[in-house]
């Protein structure tokens, strides 16, 4: 494992959230808790000082009742505060073994739904990430539309020009999609739209235009993959793949690969984007994560690269050990609250001077800032 780098912190945990002030406050007859405060999106303010946008699971106390588990729905009309309701599936139907979610039996293919709804807060750091300066619940960013009605997700921020981009994966019933909201000042967010409609939780706007055009990696999910030629250097499962967009709305694939699976790398099996890439001296420094097999969810995993400055399918160089792993010291005075091991899952990067400092979520509970050298990602 990596040395931990200097001021490798916790700088916000679940018991840090005031529910009282939640949007999902009042509207259930049942009790919730905070099962992670996690994936914070990161970006510099206009003030210097940092905004962490952090992924509340919020989550049903006892799910199992009366014979049936429940799951938490946002309902209402469209652009609307709407209400949170909880549905009732008989147990018979579900598979209840993973107590952040169930599976439906019996439809011909994987169907779930939650126990928890996740909705994102906004929360100001001084300018070195060390500590909180102010929790933003009135700007909290929570579903409201039919498709965000199982919650919003893993917010990646990116500061392109003089505004703020902030993708999100939506989950419903009807679509597992990638939506985009605006900022003019990185704190007050305006939902944009849908822009990609494919099951996709990586999508990581560049920090600045290549060619006059915006520039994303996407990770698109699928249970099919065609198999590379026996001998390959790489082997099939999920890449990060690259698109670009004139106005950052409408986005066409880039039909050049990008960061891929190798075949000599089981911690690659399975692979998406992690911060949103930066522009360096050398090319985009991008962080993502390669997930190891191991019991159900595997061994997550933090690794960079540097991408050709202009031409992002061009791979210049990429680190060979992970740059973050999870930290057990870290962890172990939240043993009795953790319910996953061997999870760090880097979702946003901020520069200061002579180092970034790194945001993660670790083990989906809290929320992880690394401080680390500017030189550990230089050509030797």
């Amino acid at each position: 494992m990596p040395a931990p780098f200097p001021d490798d912190r916790f700088v916000f945990v679940p018991d840090d959230v005031n529910l009282s002030r939640s949007p999902l406050a009042g509207h259930l007859e049942a009790e919730t808790y905070v099962l992670g405060a996690f994936n914070p999106g990161l970006t510099r303010l206009p003030s210097g000082n940092l905004l962490m946008m952090i992924r509340v699971a919020e989550a049903l106390r006892e799910p199992i009742r009366d014979g049936h588990v429940h799951a938490i729905r946002w309902e209402g009309e469209e652009g609307t505060e709407g209400r949170y309701v909880l549905d009732a599936w008989p147990l018979e139907q579900a598979d209840t073994s993973d107590p952040r979610k169930f599976m439906l039996r019996g439809g011909g293919w994987k169907v779930m739904a939650l126990t928890s709804l996740s909705w994102l807060l906004p929360v100001e750091l001084d300018a070195e990430g060390l500590e909180v300066l102010a929790v933003h619940y009135d700007r909290a960013v929570a579903p409201r539309s039919s498709l965000q009605c199982y919650g919003v997700e893993d917010a990646r921020i990116s500061k392109v020009g003089e505004g703020w981009l902030m993708t999100t994966c939506s989950v419903s019933p009807e679509r597992q999609s990638t939506t985009l909201y605006a900022s003019e000042n990185g704190l007050d967010w305006r939902f944009e739209d849908v822009v990609l409609d494919h099951q996709n939780k990586d999508m990581l706007i560049f920090e600045g235009l290549i060619g006059g055009h915006y520039w994303a990696q996407t990770r698109p999910l699928g249970d099919l993959y065609f198999a590379y030629p026996p001998g390959s250097e790489w082997h099939a499962g999920p890449s990060i793949n690259l698109a670009h967009s004139p106005d950052a709305r409408f986005w066409k694939p880039c039909r050049k690969p990008g960061i891929r699976p190798r075949s000599d790398m089981p911690a690659t099996t399975r692979m998406g984007g992690g911060a949103p890439p930066i522009l360096t001296d050398e090319g985009w420094l991008t962080l993502w994560h390669g997930v190891e097999p191991k019991d159900i969810v595997g061994i997550y995993r933090t690794y960079w690269s540097i991408l050709d400055r202009d031409d992002p399918s061009r791979i210049l160089r990429t680190g060979d050990r992970p740059l973050i792993e999870a930290n057990p010291a870290l962890t172990q005075p939240l043993a009795a609250q953790m319910y996953l091991h061997d999870v760090v899952f880097t979702t946003g990067i901020a520069d200061a001077g002579d180092h970034y400092i790194v945001a993660s979520g670790e083990a989906d509970l809290a929320c992880r800032i690394t401080r680390i050298p500017k030189s550990r990602f230089r050509a030797a």
